[in-house]
């Protein structure tokens, strides 16, 4: 059991993604991301299960066959696309995932940049965020705008940086409350 190494890891990661929230605009999401890491539900699954160089849920699924702790933090943080998958409104249809607000999509965004850098430390390269996502991305449930949005972000943050695409998310997206239609599709 790790709590103090765990409590280091998250609050680092929070305060990280505050930073990048408050950068392009998002205060109030800043202040409140990932508030419920703190609560005993997560807290103590993370603290029995950390490694220090991924998610303490990932070994948690590993020894029991489910996390619970990410079961109860992925229904209260509504910048993770599970917290947004629902049943489709055709008839007999399946699981889908729903267009995340664009807020809560950036959030989304600035979330993964924050914990490649926090697990990868001195050796993070701006292109592990990405080819991260890539490992997984079939197998994710996201509504196509969503995951377009996410790719686009990821690819610019790959190829020109932190700066620019930060600096593109608060110009072009969020205070324009759009991207290529993205609110009006």
């Amino acid at each position: 059991m790790k709590p103090w190494a765990h409590f280091k890891t998250i609050t680092e990661h929070k305060l990280l993604v505050m930073r990048y929230c408050f950068q392009v605009g998002l205060y109030r999401q800043g202040l409140l991301h990932d508030l419920s890491k703190y609560s005993p539900a997560e807290f103590w699954a993370g603290a029995k299960y950390y490694q220090g160089n991924e998610s303490p849920n990932n070994m948690e699924r590993k020894m029991t066959g489910v996390s619970k702790a990410w079961l109860h933090h992925k229904g209260r943080n509504k910048h993770h696309f599970e917290y947004w998958i629902d049943y489709g409104l055709e008839k007999g249809s399946r699981m889908t995932g729903m267009k995340m607000p664009l807020r809560y999509a950036v959030e989304m965004f600035l979330d993964r940049i924050a914990a490649g850098q926090i697990y990868n430390g001195k050796d993070f390269r701006r292109e592990d965020p990405w080819k991260y996502y890539e490992r997984g991305c079939g197998k994710y449930i996201m509504h196509p705008k969503t995951r377009e949005l996410l790719e686009f972000l990821l690819h610019m943050y790959a190829a020109k940086g932190q700066k620019y695409t930060f600096r593109y998310v608060k110009n072009e997206i969020l205070a324009r409350n759009d991207w290529r239609g993205y609110n009006n599709s």
